[in-house]
């Protein structure tokens, strides 16, 4: 069955110039399809012309009437005083009205009930119990926990939130509306890796359908079916995850490509081959006929389009020489706010060449960190920079502190350099022609951080630090920032919940959790398996019963002798089983050894367990 379908669709908002321009696809029941495409290419324009939320020019789109559709790209309004709870319950409206007028029957039945309002709450209960009115309850909890929405925060006003913080309480509304098509714009920027797994696990269990905009490329290739590019007004079409897309396009471009340099090279042969008949058919009408009916054959013939390579930003940092080893020191450093404590105790040391990912859940102070690394915040505890160390840093939340300039105005105020210097260095970032005359408080989030980026690359630096560096980027903007860092030999710290960009430049993982940093001298995969054992380690802990010490009555010498044996062969093992406990917790960052000692753990648990049965055994 048919979803969402789409023919000849066109949208321009200039006249003469199409956003969409022709677009066509068609959506089946249960499929997870993602729509990519650069920024500004018109997916969230798509978005709201599947919603009604704004008109189109040309074609037909279709979406089955009979199915709920729900849309996550703008945050509704809610009314005073609303919070988070009674927007998370605003997903059980019709529930709630049938609940009300229950609650009222009760109070007027308490006196006495003729059949008609016997009948009327009858109907009432199976449209309560039919509609899963009596698990509301669990659904809120269960979707609340998943996507990180706290108790503490479920009590807060709605108004009170931040934008990522209300996008995810919207995410999750959305979710216990028991839609029949999601409609996802961007639904992991603001979500930590905890609840974007979270997510990705709803989804693949999801029996209806979802239409995604992402750039998050891991969560891409985890759920979709296939993937629909907006591409100059156009949509071409890949039946597979974002793997199957890179290689399915490079595959496409470069069959594009050796078709048309094919056609031109008999172009340009059989265009030397008429010049020279004609040349020689200045005396022989015969050549020259054959020589016109040549250039005829060529005109007609069906003209490969030159396939174009994407524009690509061109700059790399600046980079100042380290000397020593020691980039920085962490001592006892720790901070809190009141009576919450954020991290404590925390003793690092980062030398020169690394790359270190800090991630944690929302929340945990991760940015704080960052801040109070850099002084900007106030800390308890040593930091101590090596001598030669200059920083870099792209904050989370970028300020302009003119956002009235243009970015023109912005280069040659802040940066000090010439007209035609600020001009070539926007360009390399993609800002041209008139671009670079938009004032700066216009820009977009992306385009924000582009500037900001533009700005920080010219500055001669060792530490670079990234706080959320791929927020707001399209997918080519990240493929350019990634690029630009690879070719950086300084330190890099940053914060990400981009897993693609985690597993791609992390060397060393900082995990921020319960308080204190561990500290894992690791990729991310490896940083995976361990956290994935130490998961899986926890349930299968045996608890053995401690054997009573009292002689059965009874029982012989021999018996006496064998349960004493036993006894202390169980205390034994009891204590090997703490000392591989004590193991593990120092293995934690070794993953080979960590295997290791897990595997001797859970033989020495079953050793322990068999112990026990004839220790049972022999008592009686």
């Amino acid at each position: 069955m048919i979803d969402i379908q789409v023919k000849d669709l066109k949208k321009f908002f200039v006249i003469g110039e199409n956003l969409l321009d022709g677009i066509s696809f068609e959506i089946q029941e249960g499929e997870c399809v993602a729509i990519l495409g650069r920024n500004g290419c018109g997916k969230t324009t798509l978005f709201n012309i599947l919603t009604g939320q704004m008109d189109y020019d040309e074609g037909t789109v279709t979406v089955n009437p009979h199915k709920r559709l729900g849309l996550i790209s703008q945050i509704p309004r809610f009314p005073a005083g609303y919070t988070v709870e009674d927007v998370l319950r605003s997903a059980f409206a019709e529930l709630l009205a049938i609940r009300k007028r229950m609650e009222a029957l009760e109070q007027t039945m308490s006196g006495g009930a003729s059949q008609e309002q016997l009948r009327e709450y009858d109907t009432l209960v199976n449209r309560f119990q039919a509609g899963g009115g009596y698990d509301m309850d669990v659904e809120v909890d269960k979707i609340s926990n998943g996507l990180g929405i706290t108790p503490a925060q479920r009590g807060q006003l709605f108004d009170s939130l931040s934008g990522g913080e209300k996008t995810r309480v919207n995410l999750a509304r959305l979710l216990l509306e028991k839609t029949d098509i999601l409609l996802l714009d961007e639904p992991t920027n603001h979500l930590d890796l905890r609840s974007v797994e979270w997510l990705e696990g709803y989804i693949n269990a999801f029996k209806g359908t979802v239409l995604t905009i992402s750039h998050d490329r891991y969560f891409l290739d985890r759920v979709a079916d296939r993937i629909i590019e907006i591409v100059e007004g156009k949509a071409e079409f890949y039946s597979g995850n974002y793997s199957f897309y890179i290689d399915e396009k490079q595959a496409r471009f470069d069959l594009q490509m050796k078709q048309y340099e094919q056609e031109q090279a008999k172009l340009k042969q059989l265009g030397y081959t008429v010049e020279r008949m004609k040349g020689w058919g200045i005396n022989n009408r015969t050549l020259y006929r054959r020589a016109m009916s040549i250039q005829h054959r060529m005109e007609r013939i069906k003209k490969t389009e030159k396939p174009k390579q994407q524009r690509t930003m061109k700059a790399t940092f600046g980079e100042k020489d380290f000397s020593g080893d020691v980039v920085f020191k962490m001592k006892n450093v720790e901070k809190g706010f009141g009576d919450r404590m954020l991290f404590s105790n925390v003793d690092l040391t980062v030398e020169g060449g690394e790359r270190i990912a800090l991630l944690g859940d929302n929340g945990t102070g991760k940015s704080t960190f960052i801040r109070c690394l850099l002084g900007d915040e106030d800390c308890k505890g040593k930091i101590q920079f090596g001598p030669t160390v200059k920083w870099g840093y792209l904050p989370q939340i970028i300020h302009f502190a003119h956002p009235e300039r243009t970015l023109y105005d912005t280069m040659l105020y802040e940066k000090n350099c010439s007209p035609q210097t600020a001009r070539d260095r926007l360009g390399a970032f993609l800002f041209q022609g008139e671009d670079v005359f938009k004032t700066v408080g216009t820009l977009s989030g992306g385009e924000q951080s582009r500037l900001r980026l533009c700005m920080l690359m010219d500055e001669k630096i060792n530490l670079l630090i990234l706080d959320e560096p791929t927020n707001h980027l399209d997918i080519a903007s990240r493929e350019w920032i990634e690029a630009a860092i690879e070719e950086f030999e300084g330190v890099l710290l940053f914060v990400s919940h981009d897993r693609y960009f985690i597993e791609k430049f992390a060397e060393r993982i900082w995990l921020l959790e319960d308080g204190s940093i561990r500290d894992f001298k690791c990729g991310y995969s490896k940083y995976r398996s361990i956290i994935e054992h130490e998961a899986a380690a926890k349930p299968t802990v045996v608890t053995a019963p401690k054997p009573k010490k009292e002689k059965p009555k009874g029982g012989t010498k021999e018996q006496d002798k064998l349960i004493r044996r036993l006894e202390r062969d169980i205390e034994k093992q009891e204590q090997l089983i703490a000392e591989l406990d004590a193991a593990i917790d120092a293995a934690a960052a070794d993953y080979q050894e960590l295997t290791r000692l897990l595997e001797e753990k859970e033989q020495a648990e079953e050793t322990l367990l068999e112990m026990m049965e004839n220790w049972e055994n022999a008592q009686q």
